[in-house]
Protein backbone atom coordinates (compact mmCIF):
# COMPACT_ATOMS: atom_id res chain seq x y z
CA UNK A 1 0.00 0.00 0.00
CA UNK A 2 1.34 3.35 -0.53
CA UNK A 3 2.53 5.56 2.06
CA UNK A 4 -0.40 7.95 3.26
CA UNK A 5 -3.11 5.50 2.95
CA UNK A 6 -3.64 4.91 6.09
CA UNK A 7 -6.00 7.32 8.26
CA UNK A 8 -4.97 10.93 9.07
CA UNK A 9 -6.52 12.23 12.64
CA UNK A 10 -8.53 10.72 14.65
CA UNK A 11 -11.86 12.49 16.20
CA UNK A 12 -11.32 12.75 20.08
CA UNK A 13 -13.09 9.81 22.50
CA UNK A 14 -14.88 9.40 25.25
CA UNK A 15 -13.64 7.04 27.91
CA UNK A 16 -15.07 4.10 26.20
CA UNK A 17 -13.06 5.08 23.03
CA UNK A 18 -15.95 6.09 21.24
CA UNK A 19 -16.28 9.61 18.76
CA UNK A 20 -18.15 12.03 21.18
CA UNK A 21 -22.09 12.89 19.68
CA UNK A 22 -21.72 14.68 16.35
CA UNK A 23 -17.83 14.26 15.51
CA UNK A 24 -17.26 14.22 12.18
CA UNK A 25 -14.87 12.69 10.10
CA UNK A 26 -11.67 15.33 8.84
CA UNK A 27 -12.69 15.60 5.54
CA UNK A 28 -13.09 12.76 2.80
CA UNK A 29 -12.86 9.07 2.53
CA UNK A 30 -10.45 7.62 5.99
CA UNK A 31 -9.00 4.25 5.58
CA UNK A 32 -8.78 3.14 8.78
CA UNK A 33 -6.39 0.59 10.24
CA UNK A 34 -7.72 -2.20 12.61
CA UNK A 35 -6.05 -4.97 14.76
CA UNK A 36 -9.29 -7.31 15.52
CA UNK A 37 -8.52 -10.06 18.41
CA UNK A 38 -10.91 -12.90 17.37
CA UNK A 39 -11.38 -16.43 17.36
CA UNK A 40 -14.81 -17.33 17.67
CA UNK A 41 -17.71 -17.20 15.29
CA UNK A 42 -18.09 -13.20 17.00
CA UNK A 43 -14.88 -12.45 15.31
CA UNK A 44 -15.99 -14.26 11.93
CA UNK A 45 -19.16 -11.88 11.30
CA UNK A 46 -17.08 -8.86 12.63
CA UNK A 47 -14.36 -9.97 10.01
CA UNK A 48 -17.39 -10.35 7.40
CA UNK A 49 -19.35 -6.86 8.05
CA UNK A 50 -15.67 -5.17 7.99
CA UNK A 51 -15.14 -6.69 4.71
CA UNK A 52 -17.21 -3.76 2.63
CA UNK A 53 -15.79 -1.04 4.20
CA UNK A 54 -12.55 1.13 3.21
CA UNK A 55 -10.03 -0.06 5.95
CA UNK A 56 -7.50 -2.35 6.52
CA UNK A 57 -7.22 -5.01 9.54
CA UNK A 58 -5.51 -7.26 10.74
CA UNK A 59 -6.87 -10.18 12.54
CA UNK A 60 -5.15 -11.83 15.57
CA UNK A 61 -6.66 -15.36 16.78
CA UNK A 62 -5.08 -18.09 19.40
CA UNK A 63 -5.40 -21.05 17.84
CA UNK A 64 -5.58 -23.26 14.45
CA UNK A 65 -9.29 -23.90 15.52
CA UNK A 66 -9.42 -19.97 15.50
CA UNK A 67 -7.73 -19.93 12.09
CA UNK A 68 -10.53 -22.48 10.93
CA UNK A 69 -13.25 -20.24 12.49
CA UNK A 70 -11.96 -17.55 9.20
CA UNK A 71 -11.84 -19.73 6.89
CA UNK A 72 -12.32 -18.21 3.30
CA UNK A 73 -11.81 -14.65 4.97
CA UNK A 74 -8.18 -14.42 5.38
CA UNK A 75 -7.31 -13.64 1.93
CA UNK A 76 -9.24 -10.41 2.79
CA UNK A 77 -6.88 -9.36 6.12
CA UNK A 78 -3.50 -10.40 7.46
CA UNK A 79 -4.56 -13.42 9.64
CA UNK A 80 -1.74 -13.87 12.50
CA UNK A 81 -2.13 -17.33 14.68
CA UNK A 82 -0.45 -17.37 18.01
CA UNK A 83 -0.83 -17.05 21.76
CA UNK A 84 -0.09 -14.13 23.26
CA UNK A 85 0.43 -12.42 26.46
CA UNK A 86 0.03 -8.75 27.18
CA UNK A 87 3.92 -8.00 26.01
CA UNK A 88 3.45 -10.03 22.80
CA UNK A 89 0.45 -8.24 22.45
CA UNK A 90 2.26 -4.69 23.41
CA UNK A 91 4.91 -6.30 20.40
CA UNK A 92 2.03 -6.93 17.83
CA UNK A 93 0.65 -3.18 18.27
CA UNK A 94 3.84 -1.70 17.65
CA UNK A 95 4.06 -3.44 14.91
CA UNK A 96 0.82 -2.79 13.30
CA UNK A 97 0.65 0.40 14.67
CA UNK A 98 -3.59 0.66 14.63
CA UNK A 99 -6.13 3.23 14.80
CA UNK A 100 -8.78 1.12 16.92
CA UNK A 101 -8.73 -2.40 18.53
CA UNK A 102 -11.71 -4.67 18.77
CA UNK A 103 -11.88 -7.03 21.25
CA UNK A 104 -14.13 -10.16 19.87
CA UNK A 105 -13.20 -12.99 22.35
CA UNK A 106 -15.12 -15.12 24.01
CA UNK A 107 -16.90 -13.98 26.86
CA UNK A 108 -14.99 -16.36 29.12
CA UNK A 109 -11.98 -15.38 28.15
CA UNK A 110 -11.16 -12.99 31.29
CA UNK A 111 -7.39 -12.95 30.88
CA UNK A 112 -7.06 -12.53 27.11
CA UNK A 113 -9.34 -9.72 27.19
CA UNK A 114 -7.58 -8.23 30.01
CA UNK A 115 -4.19 -8.47 28.13
CA UNK A 116 -5.73 -6.55 24.96
CA UNK A 117 -7.26 -3.89 26.70
CA UNK A 118 -3.63 -2.79 29.11
CA UNK A 119 -1.52 -3.37 25.55
CA UNK A 120 -4.06 -1.13 24.24
CA UNK A 121 -3.71 1.35 26.89
CA UNK A 122 -0.27 0.84 27.23
CA UNK A 123 -0.21 2.14 23.41
CA UNK A 124 -2.88 4.59 23.57
CA UNK A 125 -5.32 2.91 20.93
CA UNK A 126 -8.48 2.94 21.45
CA UNK A 127 -9.94 0.03 22.44
CA UNK A 128 -13.62 -1.38 21.76
CA UNK A 129 -15.44 -4.43 23.19
CA UNK A 130 -17.67 -6.65 21.11
CA UNK A 131 -20.70 -7.52 23.25
CA UNK A 132 -22.16 -10.39 23.22
CA UNK A 133 -25.60 -10.73 24.81
CA UNK A 134 -26.30 -13.12 27.05
CA UNK A 135 -28.69 -16.07 27.17
CA UNK A 136 -29.45 -16.65 30.76
CA UNK A 137 -32.38 -15.90 32.51
CA UNK A 138 -34.32 -16.44 35.76
CA UNK A 139 -34.95 -20.04 36.49
CA UNK A 140 -31.66 -21.27 36.07
CA UNK A 141 -29.03 -22.28 38.85
CA UNK A 142 -25.86 -19.95 38.12
CA UNK A 143 -22.30 -20.89 39.74
CA UNK A 144 -19.33 -18.61 40.19
CA UNK A 145 -17.08 -21.24 38.45
CA UNK A 146 -15.92 -24.10 37.43
CA UNK A 147 -14.74 -25.86 41.20
CA UNK A 148 -18.17 -24.51 42.64
CA UNK A 149 -20.22 -26.28 39.80
CA UNK A 150 -17.50 -29.35 40.68
CA UNK A 151 -18.90 -29.02 44.61
CA UNK A 152 -22.78 -29.05 43.48
CA UNK A 153 -22.08 -31.94 41.10
CA UNK A 154 -20.85 -33.60 44.58
CA UNK A 155 -24.27 -34.01 45.51
CA UNK A 156 -25.54 -35.26 41.67
CA UNK A 157 -26.16 -38.66 40.83
CA UNK A 158 -26.04 -40.16 37.36
CA UNK A 159 -23.68 -38.79 34.11
CA UNK A 160 -22.58 -35.57 33.65
CA UNK A 161 -22.14 -33.62 30.47
CA UNK A 162 -19.48 -30.90 30.94
CA UNK A 163 -20.12 -28.62 28.40
CA UNK A 164 -17.36 -25.98 29.69
CA UNK A 165 -14.02 -26.52 27.51
CA UNK A 166 -10.44 -27.49 29.16
CA UNK A 167 -9.30 -24.64 30.94
CA UNK A 168 -10.74 -25.89 34.24
CA UNK A 169 -11.88 -29.00 33.23
CA UNK A 170 -8.93 -29.96 36.36
CA UNK A 171 -11.68 -28.54 39.05
CA UNK A 172 -14.00 -31.51 38.08
CA UNK A 173 -11.33 -34.63 38.88
CA UNK A 174 -12.84 -33.33 42.36
CA UNK A 175 -15.92 -35.47 41.81
CA UNK A 176 -15.78 -38.53 43.13
CA UNK A 177 -15.61 -41.15 40.64
CA UNK A 178 -15.77 -38.72 38.37
CA UNK A 179 -13.99 -41.17 35.40
CA UNK A 180 -17.11 -42.96 35.40
CA UNK A 181 -19.30 -40.05 35.67
CA UNK A 182 -18.16 -37.16 33.63
CA UNK A 183 -18.47 -36.59 29.55
CA UNK A 184 -16.43 -33.86 29.03
CA UNK A 185 -17.26 -32.01 25.56
CA UNK A 186 -14.05 -30.10 24.03
CA UNK A 187 -12.80 -29.28 20.46
CA UNK A 188 -11.73 -31.71 18.24
CA UNK A 189 -8.15 -30.52 18.73
CA UNK A 190 -4.89 -32.93 19.97
CA UNK A 191 -3.93 -30.52 22.62
CA UNK A 192 -8.07 -30.52 24.35
CA UNK A 193 -8.27 -34.60 24.12
CA UNK A 194 -4.63 -35.06 25.40
CA UNK A 195 -5.84 -32.44 28.52
CA UNK A 196 -8.31 -34.66 29.11
CA UNK A 197 -6.37 -38.01 28.77
CA UNK A 198 -4.11 -36.29 31.45
CA UNK A 199 -6.68 -35.70 33.85
CA UNK A 200 -8.03 -39.20 33.49
CA UNK A 201 -10.96 -39.33 31.59
CA UNK A 202 -11.49 -42.60 29.88
CA UNK A 203 -11.55 -42.19 26.04
CA UNK A 204 -15.02 -43.06 25.64
CA UNK A 205 -16.09 -40.34 27.93
CA UNK A 206 -14.54 -37.73 25.58
CA UNK A 207 -17.03 -36.02 23.25
CA UNK A 208 -14.35 -34.10 21.09
CA UNK A 209 -16.80 -31.89 18.60
CA UNK A 210 -16.98 -28.07 17.41
CA UNK A 211 -19.98 -26.20 17.97
CA UNK A 212 -22.33 -24.55 18.59
CA UNK A 213 -24.61 -27.48 17.95
CA UNK A 214 -28.66 -27.86 17.11
CA UNK A 215 -30.96 -28.79 19.85
CA UNK A 216 -31.07 -31.93 17.67
CA UNK A 217 -27.48 -32.84 18.29
CA UNK A 218 -27.72 -31.87 22.00
CA UNK A 219 -30.41 -33.71 23.03
CA UNK A 220 -28.88 -37.09 20.58
CA UNK A 221 -25.94 -37.21 22.83
CA UNK A 222 -27.78 -36.19 26.13
CA UNK A 223 -29.93 -39.30 25.42
CA UNK A 224 -26.88 -41.29 24.34
CA UNK A 225 -24.93 -41.12 27.46
CA UNK A 226 -27.80 -41.01 30.02
CA UNK A 227 -26.80 -37.68 31.45
CA UNK A 228 -28.76 -36.42 34.00
CA UNK A 229 -26.60 -32.97 34.70
CA UNK A 230 -25.52 -30.91 32.01
CA UNK A 231 -22.97 -28.28 33.11
CA UNK A 232 -22.34 -25.13 30.64
CA UNK A 233 -21.59 -21.67 30.21
CA UNK A 234 -23.66 -19.11 28.84
CA UNK A 235 -22.54 -18.27 25.44
CA UNK A 236 -25.57 -16.26 24.70
CA UNK A 237 -27.06 -16.99 20.79
CA UNK A 238 -23.68 -17.23 19.01
CA UNK A 239 -22.67 -20.08 21.86
CA UNK A 240 -26.09 -22.04 20.84
CA UNK A 241 -26.83 -21.33 24.84
CA UNK A 242 -30.70 -21.68 24.27
CA UNK A 243 -30.23 -24.80 22.20
CA UNK A 244 -28.42 -26.24 25.01
CA UNK A 245 -31.48 -26.06 27.30
CA UNK A 246 -33.77 -26.89 25.46
CA UNK A 247 -32.10 -30.18 24.91
CA UNK A 248 -31.52 -30.48 28.68
CA UNK A 249 -35.62 -29.53 29.01
CA UNK A 250 -36.42 -32.20 26.11
CA UNK A 251 -34.16 -34.77 27.97
CA UNK A 252 -35.38 -34.30 31.29
CA UNK A 253 -31.59 -33.36 32.78
CA UNK A 254 -30.88 -30.78 35.14
CA UNK A 255 -28.80 -27.33 34.10
CA UNK A 256 -25.98 -26.07 36.22
CA UNK A 257 -24.41 -22.57 34.52
CA UNK A 258 -20.81 -20.66 35.01
CA UNK A 259 -22.19 -17.60 35.41
CA UNK A 260 -20.38 -14.96 33.04
CA UNK A 261 -17.49 -13.06 34.76
CA UNK A 262 -17.62 -9.42 34.97
CA UNK A 263 -16.39 -7.59 32.16
CA UNK A 264 -16.01 -4.20 30.21
CA UNK A 265 -19.03 -2.59 28.75
CA UNK A 266 -19.35 -2.88 25.08
CA UNK A 267 -20.96 -2.17 21.75
CA UNK A 268 -23.06 -5.00 19.68
CA UNK A 269 -22.10 -6.32 15.99
CA UNK A 270 -24.00 -3.44 14.44
CA UNK A 271 -23.33 -1.04 16.47
CA UNK A 272 -19.40 -1.06 16.09
CA UNK A 273 -19.99 -1.52 12.01
CA UNK A 274 -22.00 1.35 11.73
CA UNK A 275 -19.29 3.63 14.24
CA UNK A 276 -16.69 1.97 12.06
CA UNK A 277 -18.41 3.24 8.51
CA UNK A 278 -18.88 6.46 9.83
CA UNK A 279 -15.39 7.16 11.00
CA UNK A 280 -14.62 5.50 7.07
CA UNK A 281 -16.28 8.16 5.90
CA UNK A 282 -18.80 5.67 4.12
Amino acid sequence: MAAGAFPVQVPGEDERGLPPAGAASSGGLRRLRLLVFAGTGDGRRLAEGLAGLPLEAAVSVATEVGREELAGLAGRFRLIVGRRDAGGMGELLREIRPDRVIDATHPYAVEAGRNIRRAAAAAGVAYLRLARPPGAGPGLRLLASAREAAQALIETDGNVLLATGTKDLAAYTEVPGYPARLYPRVLPTEEAIRRCRELGFPSGHIIALRGPFSQALNLALLEQFAIRTLVTKDGGEAGGFAAKLAAAEAAGAAVLVIGRPPGVPGLGLEEILRLLAREAGT
